[in-house]
């Protein structure tokens, strides 16, 4: 099989492969496949001044298309536009109590950075907490988040 492929594929069909995908590629709009295409242009390109075999052809097509997949996760990739919805807290998110928050019962937090998506929750502490101090996330228990005042150093 090796020896068919070695004698029926040549530079050109490389080049239409690329060429296709490149094409497939801009009509889906990822631009995830436009370095598989480059790739396979690029192995046309070496196999028309080389006349490498098709093993190699195909081995030098894999790293560079891998390459290519790599680079586009690492830098090309379009990021999310939006966090909500995702439970984007840390345990170091700051807020300041709104409301008092006695030992064991529900005040009102309203947190610097959004937390799960909103800014202002309902949260309890184990200590009372008054209006106006600043607090950290101990840990969070479903739509209720436990905080602990910040040791003033």
């Amino acid at each position: 099989m090796i020896e068919f492929l070695n004698e029926t594929i040549l530079w050109w069909h490389w080049i239409v492969f690329g060429i296709a995908l490149l094409i497939w590629d801009m009509s889906m709009g990822t631009f995830f496949i436009l370095g598989l295409g480059v790739a396979a242009i690029i192995v046309g390109a070496i196999d028309a001044w080389l006349d490498i075999s098709f093993t190699a052809e195909l081995s030098i097509w894999i790293v560079l298309s891998i390459l290519a997949i790599a680079a586009w996760f690492k830098w090309f990739r379009e990021k999310p536009v939006t966090e909500s919805g995702q439970s984007n807290y840390r345990l170091d998110t700051l807020g300041v109590v709104m409301e008092d928050i006695q030992p064991h019962s529900r005040g009102k937090v309203t947190f610097d950075t959004p937390v799960l998506g909103n800014t202002s929750w309902h949260a309890i502490s184990k200590v009372e907490i008054t209006k106006g101090s600043r607090v950290k996330i101990v840990q969070i228990n479903g739509q209720l988040i436990e905080v602990e005042p910040i040791a003033n150093s």
